[in-house]
């Protein structure tokens, strides 16, 4: 057993080294920039909207809908982006977000990377 636990503790070292981080700090936002309605569509149609609200100093709330799939969720921004549940919104510019989205296929469990822009309405 003492073999198996070197095994998983040497792994964890090493991804965990792997792993890039920002050394940026968080700093408030511009509420305006990110508050509202966004709304996109992924390349296989599927269509979909955010939800910003209450941005204050770097937090904000979210709601994300696609199809029957809704999240709400309390994210941090930082560095234009924050992440809610399996997806990533970066503010590209005035007006304009990319989200990034990890798709799993119900039938066969394949997992997909999907990127697609939202506008704010």
């Amino acid at each position: 057993m003492g073999d198996l636990y070197s095994i998983i503790a040497s792994n964890y070292v090493t991804v965990g080294a792997n792993v890039s981080r920002s050394n940026t700090p968080y700093v408030p936002v511009d509420a305006p920039s990110y508050e509202g309605s966004w709304k996109g569509a992924y390349a296989n149609g599927d269509k979909f909207t955010i939800q910003v609200s209450n941005v204050v100093g770097f937090r904000a709330k979210v709601r994300y809908q696609s199809g029957s799939t809704v999240r709400y969720q309390d994210v941090l921004i930082k560095d234009n982006s924050f992440k809610f549940g399996d997806s990533k919104f970066t503010l590209t510019r005035a007006g304009l977000g990319q989200i990034k989205t990890v798709m799993t296929n119900p039938a066969t469990g394949a997992q997909s990377l999907e990127t697609a822009y939202a506008q704010q309405n």
